[in-house]
C-alpha cells in the first residue's frame, strides 16, 4: 500500500491499518493472519472488472486472429515447399536428359562450335576485305 497511518494499539495487536485506496487490514483472532476488507466507498470494482473483461475479450480476439494468420502462413509455406520440390525434380530430370544427350552426341558438339567460330571469322574477314575497296 502507498502510505499507511497507525491508529493506536501495538503492531500485532488489535491495531487497524488503513490505506488511501480504501483497503484496511486487521488481525484475525489471535493468529498471524491478516484479513483485508475493501471499502466500497473508494472505488467501483465492478466497473474495473467489466473493463478488465473487455480487455481480456479483445486480447482473446487478437490471439485468435494471430492463430488464424499463423495457420494461413503455415499452409502457404507448405505449398511453396511443395512447389520448390517439384521444380527441383524437374531441373534434375532436365539435367539428366541434357547429360544423356551430351554423352550420346560425344564431342561432336565441340566440332560444331569450332566450325561456327571459323565461319564467323571468315565472314568478318571478307567484310573487312571488301569494305576497304
Amino acid at each position: 500500500m502507498a502510505s499507511s497511518s497507525h491508529r493506536g494499539g501495538d503492531f500485532y495487536g488489535g491495531a487497524s491499518y488503513r490505506s488511501r485506496d480504501g483497503l484496511s487490514t486487521r488481525q484475525a483472532g489471535g493468529s498471524d493472519e491478516i484479513q483485508l476488507r475493501i471499502d466500497p466507498m473508494h472505488g467501483d470494482l465492478d466497473d474495473e472488472i467489466t473493463g478488465l473483461r473487455k480487455q481480456v475479450k479483445q486480447l482473446r480476439n487478437v490471439a485468435q486472429e494471430i492463430d488464424s494468420e499463423a495457420k494461413y502462413q503455415n499452409d502457404f509455406i507448405n505449398q511453396l515447399q511443395m512447389t520448390l520440390i517439384k521444380a527441383q525434380a524437374g531441373v534434375k530430370n532436365n539435367m539428366r536428359r541434357l547429360n544423356r544427350s551430351v554423352i550420346s552426341e560425344g564431342s561432336n558438339h565441340v566440332m560444331h562450335v569450332v566450325l561456327f567460330a571459323l565461319f564467323c571469322f571468315f565472314v568478318i574477314y571478307w567484310l573487312a576485305k571488301f569494305s576497304r575497296k
